[in-house]
């Protein structure tokens, strides 16, 4: 691979062919016909320079902008030399301002138009505004604008479109690839995978639908510019990236590779153990903090929960998930650059690619799983102001979230073969993702991010609405390559524990992590300074966190498949499936979880709880609960009985030992998988007395696979219960 310095000056050779036919550019006396037939004349590199600059200074909107290091060599690697080229460089840099001002270059010398693969909607609506104003005719094709991609695909047979932004789940949609596909490799003149790092699963954010740009690049005629950009990929994703993006000849790409410290940034890591606590430290700070910026989370939840309690008190804030309607996130968005609210509070699905260049702050309540993850997300803030405050409020929950992330990274061995044995056995018929759903105990989320790998790496195909077997695929579960990468995020989990915790400057961690070549102290941070931000919250503001997180329980999904005595699942029957149940907490949160928890160690659930948990009842839609009754546990003896008869007594309806253990089995938590976890519940338990009528509540202590309620509600239903609502005080998901 060819490495260039990003900080040397443009090189100064000829440029070989021609490109300029139809510039008509005034002032640099190009015109149409300034090129020969043959291609022998030559412009001067001043002369492109010039060319350069001016199409930057439109985009830009700024008559004194000027190049940065190695952004010049990267355009003309692209338009001189249709060179494939990687630029890795850090966020604000200016990478989308060398594939705008190069696709105009392109087009104006009469290339085709360009291709951009990009991960976020976000990053789209942004990307076509810039395009626009220096004048391309740029669209997109995506999933929530069907009804135009026959109108675009008229305009690439027209050659009247410059740049199509499309996701890279687009490049395996049978309509976009029959349809736009073959267009699109008869004339494209330059490829752009923005946020190339995706590409490679040894990132921080790989995506599988990455992979299929594989595909594009063995359609594209051989020279045909490519270019990748990225800001958070270290020597082992770039190494991946560039092996992934050369020629199929071999030729090496051509990498710039530029420093990574962010000079307006400062950094600052608090230690701040409660969510109520970090909550109370929002409140007070945020309206010091000058501008707008993003609070990031790590789960939906807890963006709606900050937002929430925000704008409680008096805070303008916004959630933002991956998750919400288009045109409510595009409303946050807005709303954000107009600097109508004081933060948007995020997940990671407002990341790659968000420009606001005033966000003045950026502050994490919670950490990320890696310091790359948590460099991307910081990038947002200080892109066009001289400083902007980043802080990490690390939390309690932070590991075990993180663990979640890791752990469902890639499937399990058998839950694979699960799958490919299933569809072995359904021939060309195929099964639909839901029918799947049946064979293995996974959410729709779960199974279609798995199907996505399989599909991406050659053993399944879609058809339509099923899936099918690739006959005679020659794949195998690279059991090797998974243990590695997770090794590999362990790693990088550690890491992100040690920031801010082990002395070392906080610009210079990141850039070390990102094998910065350069990476020195930036004299900005609390470590190379002082802290500011840690001074501790208000008492009173802590504790109204503290009942603000208490006050929406958690919702338990209804089980309706079930693997039965062999492993193969099985839809439960209706009268045998329980209604959906409450939570009072999640393992680890802010809210309830401390007093549960203390509870059941010293073995007395606080009146609180047992008050809490009768509010849920009565606020949950679960009014008409007619009788109690209790999951015996060996574990906890008499406290689960006694939490039963309390919470009975407060609800003014009987406690009745309608269950009882026929032997004890071993924690659900010690079972890897949904056969293993109902077979452990599988005749543990009886029910030795008949329901009575009405609805009743089935109480346990905690939930970890759900297995134990909806097996033991099962055969109270079977027994003769109308209707079983399952409560319990903590669930782990």
């Amino acid at each position: 691979m060819r490495f260039l310095d990003s900080r040397r000056v443009a090189r100064l050779v000829p440029y070989g062919a021609c490109f300029l036919p139809t510039w008509g550019l005034i002032g640099h006396g190009l015109t149409r016909g300034a090129c020969h037939d043959e291609g022998m004349s030559t412009t001067t590199p001043e002369t492109f320079a010039e060319i350069a600059l001016a199409r930057l200074r439109t985009l830009t909107g700024d008559d004194g902008a000027q190049f940065r290091a190695a952004q010049l060599e990267a355009i003309h690697d692209v338009v001189a030399d249709r060179a494939r080229v990687l630029c890795v460089q850090r966020t604000g840099w200016g990478k989308s301002a060398v594939y705008f001002v190069a696709t105009a270059m392109l087009r104006e010398g009469g290339a085709g138009p360009t291709l951009i693969v990009s991960p976020l909607l976000a990053l789209m609506r942004n990307q076509i505004a810039a395009a626009q104003r220096l004048g391309l005719r740029a669209h997109t094709v995506n999933s929530t604008n069907r009804e135009e991609w026959d109108d675009v695909r008229e305009r690439l047979a027209a050659n009247t479109l410059d740049l199509l932004l499309i996701s890279p789940e687009r490049l395996n949609n049978p309509r976009f690839r029959d349809g736009m596909m073959p267009l699109f490799a008869a004339s494209v003149g330059l490829l752009v995978i923005d946020e190339a790092h995706c590409i490679s699963d040894w990132g921080h954010d790989f995506r599988p639908d990455y992979r299929r740009v594989r595909d594009m690049l063995d359609a594209l005629a051989p020279d045909v510019a490519v270019l990748g950009t990225t800001a958070t990929a270290n020597d082992r994703v770039v190494r991946d990236v560039l092996e992934q993006l050369a020629t199929r000849g071999g030729e090496p790409m051509r990498s710039y590779r530029g420093p990574l410290a962010r000079t307006s940034l400062r950094l600052e890591v608090l230690e701040l153990s409660r969510p109520a606590e970090r909550l109370a430290w929002l409140v007070e700070h945020l309206p010091e903090l000058p501008g707008s910026g993003i609070v990031y989370t790590l789960t939906k939840r807890d963006a709606e929960q900050v937002a929430a309690f925000l704008s409680a008190n008096g805070i303008p804030a916004l959630a933002y998930s991956g998750e919400q309607q288009t045109e409510d996130r595009i409303a946050a968005e807005e709303r954000l650059l107009r600097n109508e609210i004081k933060a948007v509070v995020a997940t990671s699905a407002l990341g790659m690619g968000y420009d606001k260049a005033d966000l003045t702050f950026v502050v994490h309540y919670q950490a990320p799983g890696s310091v790359v993850s948590y460099y991307q997300q910081v990038g947002r803030a200080g892109r066009g102001v001289d400083h902007a405050d980043v802080i990490l409020l690390r939390g309690g929950e932070d590991r075990r979230i993180q663990d979640f992330f890791i752990e469902q990274a890639f499937p399990a061995r058998e839950q694979v073969s699960a799958v490919l044995d299933e569809l072995e056995a359904a021939g060309e018929e195929g099964r639909t993702t839901r029918e799947l759903m049946a064979v293995v105990n996974l959410g729709m989320g779960r199974i279609e991010a798995m199907l996505k790998i399989l599909d991406v790496e050659g053993a399944v195909r879609r058809a339509g609405t099923r899936w099918q077997l690739v006959p005679g695929a020659d794949w195998v579960y690279d059991a090797d390559r998974y243990a590695q990468v997770t090794a590999l995020r362990r790693a990088e989990q550690a890491a992100m524990a040690a920031f801010g915790a082990d002395g070392r400057c906080l610009m210079r961690v990141l850039q070390e992590e990102l094998d910065d070549p350069e990476p020195r102290d930036c004299g900005r941070c609390s470590v190379c300074t002082a802290p500011r931000f840690a001074r501790a919250p208000d008492p009173a503001l802590v504790e109204l966190a503290g009942r603000h997180l208490r006050s929406k329980p958690l919702e338990l999904e209804v089980k309706k498949m079930a693997p039965d005595a062999a492993g193969t699942m099985r839809r439960i029957p209706d009268d045998a499936r329980i209604e959906p149940g409450w939570a009072l907490a999640r393992f680890g949160d802010g809210g309830w979880w401390p007093a549960v928890e203390r509870g059941l160690r010293s073995g007395r659930i606080d009146d609180e709880v047992v008050a809490g948990l009768a509010d849920v009842v009565r606020g949950t839609g679960t009014g008409g609960v007619a009788w109690v009754t209790t999951v015996p546990s060996v574990r906890l003896g008499e406290l689960i009985v006694g939490l039963g008869e309390r919470l009975a007594a407060q609800l003014g309806v009987p406690h009745l030992a309608l269950v009882a253990r026929t032997e004890a089995r071993p924690p659900q938590r010690e079972m890897a998988n949904a056969v293993q976890q109902a077979a452990n519940v599988r005749g543990a338990f009886k029910v030795i007395a008949g329901p009575p009528r009405g609805t009743g509540l089935l109480l346990d202590d905690r939930r970890s696979s759900g297995w134990t309620l909806a097996m033991v509600g099962g055969q109270l239903r079977r027994a003769g219960a109308e209707r079983i609502v399952p409560l319990v005080l903590g669930t782990l998901a």
